[in-house]
């Protein structure tokens, strides 16, 4: 084999341009050829999110039709077989969940050209699918020659599920400290306190209680809250059963190169994520994008977000208004408390969170498997 590896990713994430600072890292390793297969768009509650350019690349990108656009366990690629054959990789890494069709038909077509295979999950709460879904994941789970998992509570989700190949625990992407960048203010507006929500609108995500939260909160404090999703109407409804009408403020869905200078309008970052009986927060890659940026953070208990943010901002117990407008508090009348987590989330990311740490793990992992 030659000492260059061939590798095909097939990530529909990977539209969003911020999160490829993770390939141009891959990139970098001289021994290492990187082809990346994306859909033109992705339909999901948020909307439509289309493919990002980010000019030059130091790696290929084929934009590839995608059929059942918008739903996660049956969405595949038609062409893939064609590109294997024709790119001839050594790795074939589907950043997909195991028992989706998307994951299955790529390792079956890899077949053809014999190369290595492995996978990615978030997967954090041990379910058991039913047909065809079962199949597909224990097919996955018997051909793969390895798997990287989001977290360590997912990585004994599938050690349960009887999974025992080699694998890593490595987030799915990182963040560029380059493009996330400290801010030289000290506070984002003199007569103001803004806390800042950005991501998807639906009950797991808890904005309700941010809303709710407001109530207890001194005048001069803000939400602003970035998104799309299923629980606009309501959470809308919610604020003005509150008459808070000069307090919150909605923003639909925003590209994802122009959140780096909207982390800087924000005071806090809070993600209040409930645990529900089929979902807990998986990761949360906003507070990392937070932390970067030196705005502290707030985040419930709920899955991984205590480690993610560790002793670099505040956890409340999931659920618990009281408990929020706790955290909330110690950061409004504490400048001193928001410079301090202001520096220890940046140092916090730039020791375990950067898309450079997390692309040399990968690509350790590509040369372990490609040696067996």
């Amino acid at each position: 084999m030659s000492n260059v590896i061939k590798v095909v990713l097939l990530s529909k994430a990977c539209i969003t341009a911020l999160y490829r600072g993770k390939l141009s890292e891959i990139s970098k390793h001289r021994d290492i050829d990187l082809t990346v297969i994306v859909p033109s768009e992705w339909r999901d509650e948020r909307g439509v999110l289309s493919f990002e350019s980010d000019g030059l690349k130091e790696y290929k990108v084929l934009v590839e039709p995608i059929v059942f656009n918008g739903s996660y366990h049956f969405h595949f690629y038609p062409t893939l077989a064609k590109r294997l054959e024709q790119i001839q990789p050594d790795i074939l890494h589907v950043e997909e969940e195991p028992y989706n069709f998307a994951t299955w038909h790529a390792i079956r077509v890899s077949r053809l050209i014999c190369c290595k295979t492995l996978f990615f999950s978030w997967q954090n709460i041990h379910k058991t699918y039913p047909w065809p879904f079962s199949f597909m994941e224990s097919h996955v789970l018997q051909s793969v020659d390895a798997a990287i998992f989001g977290s360590e509570s997912s990585l004994k989700v599938f050690h349960a599920k009887g999974y025992s190949g080699p694998s890593e625990v490595i987030p799915q992407f990182g963040v560029d400290t380059n493009i996330f960048e400290l801010s030289n203010k000290k506070d984002s507006c003199k007569n103001q306190f803004n806390i800042g929500y950005i991501g998807r609108l639906v009950n797991e995500k808890g904005v309700d209680m941010l809303i709710s939260v407001l109530t207890m909160m001194p005048d001069d404090v803000r939400l602003n809250v970035y998104g799309s999703g299923p629980d606009l109407e309501y959470l809308k409804q919610l604020v003005f059963n509150y008459n808070l009408y000069n307090e919150v403020i909605f923003t639909p869905w925003i590209s994802s190169t122009k959140i780096p200078q909207l982390m800087h309008n924000f005071d806090v970052l809070v993600l209040p994520s409930r645990t529900t009986t089929k979902w807990k927060e998986q990761f949360g890659r906003v507070l990392i994008e937070a932390m970067a940026s030196g705005i502290p953070v707030v985040g419930s208990d709920s899955g991984e977000i205590p480690y993610v943010i560790g002793d670099a901002g505040l956890i409340f117990q999931e659920g618990d208004v009281e408990s929020l407008k706790d955290a909330l508090m110690k950061l409004y009348v504490d400048p001193d408390l928001r410079n301090l987590l202001s520096l220890q989330g940046r140092k916090r990311v730039q020791d375990r969170f950067t898309h450079s740490i997390v692309a040399n793990r990968t690509v350790d992992l590509y040369r372990t498997i490609v040696e067996c």
